[in-house]
C-alpha cells in the first residue's frame, strides 16, 4: 500500500465515522497528481456535502458526471445538492436524465419519490417510493421520517401504502 493509498484508506474511515475535518486532513497530504483521482473526488464531495457546502458539491458532483458518465454517484450526489439548493424542478430533471444503471439504484427511486413529492405530485411520489421499497425495504423507515416526504407521512405510516 502507497502512502497516497494510506491517506485515502483513512480519509475514508475518517468519513464513515463523519470526522469530516479529520477526511480533509488526509485529503490534503496527498500529492497534486492524487487530487484528481476519482475516488479523492468523490471523498471530498461527501465532505463537502457533509459541511453543506452544497454550491462547491454540486460543481464537484458534476465534474465527476463529466468524468465518469456511465457511473450513477456523481448524478445522485449532484441532484440531491441541487435540490438541497432549493433547486428541487432542476434536481428532478438532472437525476432523470442520467445514466441507464441509476435505475438499478434504490437511492435513485427514493430521490425521484422525495423530489416529486416536494413538487406536490404525490402520486408520482409513491410510484417511485413503491420502487425503492420493492428495492430496498430499509428505505421505508428513513421515508416515515424524511422531512421531504411530510405530505405523504400518513400514507408512509401504512406498510399497504408505497
Amino acid at each position: 500500500m502507497t502512502d497516497s493509498d494510506r491517506h485515502i484508506s483513512a480519509a475514508q474511515g475518517y468519513l464513515e465515522l463523519g470526522l469530516l475535518k479529520e477526511a480533509r486532513e488526509e485529503l490534503a497530504a496527498l500529492p497534486v497528481e492524487a487530487q484528481a483521482r476519482v475516488d479523492v473526488i468523490e471523498i471530498t464531495l461527501l465532505c463537502l456535502m457533509g459541511e453543506h457546502q452544497w454550491e462547491e458539491a454540486f460543481a464537484l458532483a458534476s465534474a465527476l458526471c463529466l468524468a465518469e458518465p456511465a457511473e450513477p454517484g456523481g448524478f445522485i450526489h449532484a441532484a440531491f445538492c441541487l435540490h438541497e439548493m432549493g433547486r428541487t424542478a432542476e434536481a428532478l430533471d438532472f437525476l432523470s436524465r442520467g445514466p441507464a444503471e441509476l435505475r438499478t439504484k434504490p437511492v435513485y427511486f427514493y430521490n425521484m419519490g422525495c423530489y416529486h413529492a416536494k413538487l406536490g405530485q404525490l402520486d408520482k411520489a409513491l410510484r417511485y417510493l413503491k420502487q425503492a421499497f420493492d428495492m430496498d425495504q430499509s428505505l421505508r423507515c428513513h421515508a416515515r421520517k424524511d422531512p421531504d416526504l411530510a405530505a405523504l407521512r400518513e400514507k408512509l405510516q401504512s406498510k399497504t401504502t408505497a
